[in-house]
């Protein structure tokens, strides 16, 4: 009991301390703060000045260069106001000026803007002219001149006057020249090589006998990459070389492009391969005719002259078809006259397929062929009308291209079947003409036995 007593004192007494501890830390720890916060305080107020008085000197600042800007916009509206005054007042001064100069002018005026229009319809000539190939420049200045003659504020002077004239009776002259000099040209490789070049007037140019196209926008000279036709080139070739006297030479009126149309136009050959597969058929066709017909018309004229040699010589001879009708007799000497006359017909009609051979092949080609090329039409007209249906009818040249080409197989079988026809014709008389000659010996052999029988 005591001691719990004393333990409850002691507790006591150390609660009492413990508080009175605490109380006296708060107290320092509040002192701290309050210090802490008076010199926040001193510095915050210290900055705050620091700034209103950096916010005043930026506001001066900004009011001077305010007034400043006030001042200078003031001066450009004085400007623009003085300005804007000179401007009327020179609008009046080259009103008065142009009407001045009109009235000076005169029918002058009339005369340069005749002049504006000539200069340009001359830059146009020369640009697609081929003499300019060989005179540059003349272009530029006409260009220039007519660049100078829409200005109000340029006058010709007379030497530009005589320098168009002189230009343009330069044109008309080398229009009736044929002139030779040296220049680049661009060949079918891309390449360029100095040639002999040959201007025929302002129509065509040509080197080496071929035909050259002049660009007007690069100011070259390069050789078609397809020539037009063979003789078209050899009088070229023969123009070239020629040093005086008259020569056959096809001329370009327009400068190129009748040229340039001619050479598009598909040669003979490439007609042929617009056929295709049909127009193969046919020109196959029509080989084999003509290699038998060849055929038939060699073996046929070698039998005619052994025919004839054998109508000489009264001994029959196994080489021709006479011979061994004739010998027919000699293996029936004792046979009457009409079982004779069997014999014969039936030595004349072995002796026919020998004489008609392939013959109706050549007649069945000849008619073949037509039907063949008229296929080959069908089936081009077809297409043609299938690209119709799929891009329309605006380009006429789609249409005739390929009706041309679909009538190609048309003349490819007349090609073929009228000489064919022409060929089974002779070919079908001149057997005829042997069979008729078999025919006629072997009468003469049956009247022959029939006299001797009678």
């Amino acid at each position: 009991m005591k001691l719990l007593k004393k333990f409850s004192q002691a507790a006591i007494l150390a609660t009492t301390f413990g508080l009175s501890g605490a109380a006296m830390a708060d107290e320092l720890n509040l002192d701290a703060l309050l210090k802490t916060l008076e010199q926040g305080q001193v510095a915050q107020t210290a900055e705050n000045k620091a700034r209103e008085a950096e916010f005043v000197a930026k506001r001066n600042e900004q009011d001077a260069a305010l007034r400043k800007l006030t001042s200078d916009r003031n001066a450009q509206l004085t400007r623009s106001e003085r300005l804007e005054t000179s401007f009327e007042e020179n609008e009046i001064k080259l009103q008065n000026l142009s009407d001045t100069l009109s009235k000076r002018m005169g029918t002058l005026k009339e005369l340069f803007g005749v002049l504006q229009q000539v200069s340009g319809d001359a830059s146009n000539k020369f640009q697609t002219s081929v003499v300019s190939a060989e005179i540059a420049g003349r272009s530029a200045f006409m260009d220039e001149m007519a660049a100078k003659m829409g200005s109000s504020s340029k006058l010709a002077s007379i030497e530009d006057i005589e320098k168009v004239w002189f230009e343009l009776q330069r044109e008309m002259t080398e229009q009736g020249k044929v002139s030779r000099y040296n220049a680049e040209v661009i060949v079918a490789g891309g390449e360029k090589v100095n040639k002999e070049v040959l201007r025929v007037g302002a129509f065509n140019l040509i080197a080496d006998g071929k035909y050259l196209t002049f660009n007007p926008v690069t100011n070259t000279i390069s050789e078609l990459t397809r020539q037009p036709v063979a003789r078209y080139q050899t009088s070229a070739a023969d123009l070239q070389a020629a040093n005086s006297g008259v020569v056959d030479f096809a001329l370009d009126p327009t400068g190129g492009s009748i040229l340039g149309l001619l050479v598009q136009a598909p040669n003979t050959e490439e007609q042929v391969h617009q056929g295709g597969s049909v127009g193969y058929v046919i020109l196959a066709t029509g080989v084999i005719a003509l290699l038998i017909a060849l055929e038939r018309f060699i073996s046929l004229m070698l039998m005619s002259a052994k025919i004839r040699r054998q109508l000489k010589d009264t001994t029959p001879r196994e080489d021709n078809p006479l011979g061994r009708v004739m010998k027919v007799k000699d293996q029936y000497p004792d046979v009457a006259y009409d079982t004779l006359e069997l014999k014969l017909s039936e030595a004349i009609l072995r002796e026919m397929p020998k004489i008609t051979r392939n013959l109706t092949l050549i007649k069945i080609i000849s008619v073949v062929a037509p039907l063949l090329g008229l296929l080959g039409t069908v089936t081009g007209m077809i297409n043609t009308f299938q690209a119709i249906t799929l891009f329309g009818t605006g380009d006429p040249k789609l249409m005739a291209g390929g009706i041309s080409q679909a009538l190609v197989t048309t003349v490819l079988g007349l090609v073929v079947a009228i000489p064919t026809v022409f060929l089974y014709t002779l070919l079908n008389t001149r057997s005829r003409n042997l069979l008729l000659i078999l025919q006629e010996q072997s009468a003469g052999i049956i009247a022959e036995r029939s006299e001797k029988g009678a």
